[in-house]
Formats: structure tokens, sequence, C-alpha cells
């Protein structure tokens, strides 16, 4: 590689690392605790338990649930109901002024045995609430969401581009040699390279999985757009169901249960909001395998007669963002993937640290000795770098 190659990949390296640095920083700190969200959950007293019952409780009807959640918030409609991921006893209904999308959204906890309401936990405040804003988009909405999208491309374009040149940079030195004897600044440098080399495969998997999660509204729309706009032609002028012109919830689950056995309830979004159509009433539903288990597979029901009308097969966009969400926190592997994950994440927050204190100081290389000072300039080409 010669020289104007090697200083037009550090040039690229320099300043996609800076631009992003910051940001990168951000989403790795506000992302450590999410990686532990139920355990955060049971320490800060948020999450919610369904009382011991004998095994075999038999479950009230949704439809019974649904009327029970309304009746706590008279002026709101159900947004979404979903199940607990890890107690099939547990309903939570999502209630909201307007089927549309909002963040002012009100959460009810119902016992499925007994239809009886345990809590209405505020999912939209307190300090996980702001670790995950912050870390999804920036209390900003889409706009957030694409940003931080694109801060995740210059991240992968700083990863390549540091791979390309790090070996040229260090053909004079052992992979991980950390020269403890040389100054700060050099021994900075072999930290930030050597925990660069050991989090790399890493870093850019969360990174692109994180980029993939900022196109999720987008993808959705699309979906929604290209695919279901065909199955609404029977129902072009007709205004969205009527909450007592709908049929049974209860049926149309059952219903949509037997159209795709062998799965269990992931969500049901109802008439009119983001993730169905005015009149339809979907559900979800997903795998029992721990990889099925992150697919979703959709069942339209019509809202008024619960007869299924579609189970349309997700495209391969969809497909690879519900892969990449769980990937992105770790939710594959239980408590030794979570542990891995945080210890990997920590690795970065010190690569990405040491970057700018990389850059930050670069200045006082011209203080060092001629010698160090050029050896440091060249190993230092790419200041900055996560």
């Amino acid at each position: 590689m010669n020289s104007q190659t090697i200083k037009t990949w550090a040039w690229v390296h320099k300043w996609s690392s800076i631009v992003c640095t910051v940001f990168m920083l951000l989403l790795c700190l506000t992302g450590l605790p999410l990686i532990f969200h139920h355990e955060m959950g049971h320490l800060l007293g948020t999450e919610v338990e369904a009382p011991k019952m004998a095994p075999g409780t038999p479950h009230a009807s949704l439809d019974k649930v649904l009327s029970v959640a309304r009746a706590q918030h008279p002026d709101r409609v159900v947004q979404y109901a979903s199940k607990d991921e890890d107690d099939d006893n547990l309903w939570f209904v999502t209630m909201t002024p307007t089927p549309a999308p909002t963040d002012d959204f009100r959460s009810v906890a119902i016992d499925a045995r007994t239809a009886q309401v345990l809590a209405q936990p505020r999912f939209n405040e307190g300090f996980m609430f702001v670790m995950l804003r912050l870390h999804v988009d920036l209390f900003a909405g889409l706009p957030g969401k694409l940003f931080l999208g694109f801060m995740g491309l210059l991240l992968l374009v700083a990863i390549v581009s540091g791979v390309v040149l790090y070996a040229p940079f260090m053909r004079k030195l052992d992979f991980g040699t950390v020269r403890r004897n040389r100054r700060t600044r050099l021994k900075w440098l072999d930290l930030h390279n050597l925990l660069g080399g050991v989090t790399l495969v890493w870093l850019f998997v969360v990174g692109a999985t994180g980029m993939i999660n900022t196109w999720a509204d987008l993808a959705i729309k699309y979906w929604q757009y290209d695919q279901l706009s065909s199955l609404m032609v029977p129902y072009q002028g007709q205004p969205t169901v009527p909450l007592a012109e709908r049929g049974s919830v209860q049926r149309s689950l059952e219903a949509a249960q037997a159209r795709v056995p062998d799965t269990k309830l992931s969500f049901i979004a109802f008439p009119g909001t983001a993730y169905s159509s005015p009149h339809h009433t979907t559900f979800f539903l997903k795998g029992n395998e721990p990889f099925t288990s992150k697919l979703l597979q959709p069942v339209l029901v019509d809202a008024k007669t619960s007869e299924i009308t579609a189970a349309p097969k997700l495209p391969w966009y969809l497909m690879a963002l519900l892969v990449s969400q769980p990937l992105h926190f770790g939710d594959y592997g239980g408590m030794p993937m979570q542990i891995i994950w945080a210890l990997l994440d920590i690795a970065t927050i010190i690569v990405l640290g040491s970057g700018l204190y990389l850059w930050l100081g670069k200045g006082r290389i011209a203080r060092e000795p001629k010698e160090e000072a050029a050896e440091a300039r060249a190993l230092a080409g790419a200041d900055g770098t996560p």
C-alpha cells in the first residue's frame, strides 16, 4: 500500500471516527443497562409478576381482559395487547387517546386467569425509559432514529478503514503489543488498537444491527404499502370499525392460532394502529424455538366477522429486522450472552474514550522527541478511531 493510499484511508478513518465517536459513546453507555433490562426492572421495582396459582388454572376470555382494561381508561382506545415474554399468565394492554402512534400511552397489567388488574406500570417515565429513548431516537422520533442510523454507518466505515490501516501501521509490532515503557500517548494508542481488534467483529455486528433497527418504521410502512394495500381493496371507502361493531377478539385469536399451529402470541395490533389496518385485528404469532421465537407471522382477522383475511409471510427485509433486534441487545443466549455483551460493551467504551483522548491530545506530539513523534504520527494517522 503506497503512502498516498494510506493517507486517504487515514483521512476517511479519522473523520468518520471523529464525527460518530461521541454518539457511539452515548449509545454504548445507554445500551449497557438495556442489556439487563429485565434485571434492571426487578432492581427498580418496575417488573410486574402474576400471583402464584395452581398449574393449569384456566385463563379468562381475552374479551373480558380487554373490557377490564377499557374500564380503567374509558376515554382511551386499546392500541396493543401482548402476553409477557416470561409469564403466560400476564397480559399487558396499551391504551392511547387515538389509534395513531403516540408517546401518550397507558399500560394496564392484567392477570390472564382472573382478569383482575395487577398494576398500571408507567413505561414512559423513569431511568430505563430515558436510557431507551436516548438509545433509540434521542427523544427526536423518526429523525433521531435516522440520524443515529447515519452515525452507525459512519461507525462501520471507521471499522473497515481501521482494519485496512492496522496492518501497515503495526507491521513492526506483534498483535496486542502494549509498549508500557513508552510515553502515555503511545501506550493508550496500543491499548486502543488492541481492544479495537478484540471487539472488532462484535462492534461491527452491533453497529450493523443497530443501523438496521433505525430503519424499522420506514420498513414497516413500506411493507404495508407494498403488500398489505392489495388486501385492503375490498374495504375501500369503509370507515374504521367502531368498537361496538367488532366481533369477539378471543374467537379471532383462536382462529389465528388455528391458522398457524405450533405458535404462540407475541402481540395484537388493533384496527387503525401502526401495525394493522383500519379494518383488521392483526395477530403477530411467533415460534416456540429459540430462533423462531424472534420471527413473527402476522394473521389479519376481519374486526367485524372474526374471519381470517390473510396470513402473509413477512418479506426478507422485515425478517432481517426481527433477527437483528434481539442480536443487537444479546437476547439470544440468556444471561451468559448478556454478560459477554456487557463486557464487550465496556471494552468498546474504552476504545471510544481512548480514541477521543488520542485525538484531543494530538497537539502534544510536536513536543515529543523527533523519533517518537514521527512514530506517533504514523501510528496515530487514525486518531479518534473506534
